[in-house]
């Protein structure tokens, strides 16, 4: 369970985000009381509000490439607000949140639009050569990868608590599939700074969960 202090630290972010479209204060708890919810859902292990925290924790770090801020950071908090891993549409079903909510909270269209489509673009990590604030989402949700080799590994745990309900066989071809799409990429990063010092400790924590998982 999230600490009290964790909260209150998670809470002022979220304020803090919301500062510049001056959104009514007793609107803004409800609306994260709302995704405090969502994040601690059953059949959540990984993405839950400690993954949304380390994220904005990673956004901070990289601020300086992003064009519009306070956008990657809102898309950080709704990106993952829906997760199902029996579905598929879990990116557009966020999407879809976060338009309602930020719309009732009186966020104005345009950046709102931002939001959504950096929302969609975590569903293949893929982002266009100029699209910075793609990159710097990206990059931070996938930070994970690169993490040590402790915590990566309590990671992958977790990954594969979220498909329990995937025969071990099945999990292991669909989970290499997916990590090898990794390494196939000439990059996994995107930003110079993760590009740089994230990228080898990914590769490296990558290929080791593949080893595991082909050891049985």
């Amino acid at each position: 369970m999230p600490t009290e202090n964790f909260m209150d630290i998670l809470f002022s972010n979220w304020q803090h985000t919301l500062q510049p479209f001056g959104v009514d204060q007793v609107a803004a708890e409800k609306a994260f009381h709302d995704l405090v919810a969502a994040y601690s859902t059953s059949g959540r292990y990984y993405h839950t509000l400690k993954h949304i925290d380390r994220v904005l924790s990673t956004i901070e770090i990289l601020q300086g490439y992003t064009n519009n801020l306070a956008a990657v950071q809102l898309a950080a908090w709704f990106h993952d607000v829906v997760y199902d891993t029996q579905v598929q549409n879990n990116e557009e079903r966020s999407a879809d949140y976060a338009f309602k909510l930020l719309s009732n909270l009186g966020i104005p269209e345009s950046p709102i639009t931002t939001v959504t489509r950096l929302i969609l673009n975590t569903k293949d990590h893929q982002a266009a050569v100029d699209d910075y604030d793609s990159q710097v989402l990206l990059d931070a949700d996938l930070a994970i990868l690169a993490t040590n080799q402790v915590e990566y590994g309590e990671y992958a745990h977790a990954i594969r608590q979220e498909y329990g309900w995937v025969a071990k066989a099945d999990y292991i071809t669909g989970r290499q599939q997916v990590l090898e799409r990794f390494l196939q990429r000439s990059r996994i990063y995107f930003t110079p700074l993760m590009l740089e010092f994230a990228e080898p400790s990914a590769r490296g924590n990558i290929q080791g969960e593949i080893q595991f998982l082909l050891s049985g």
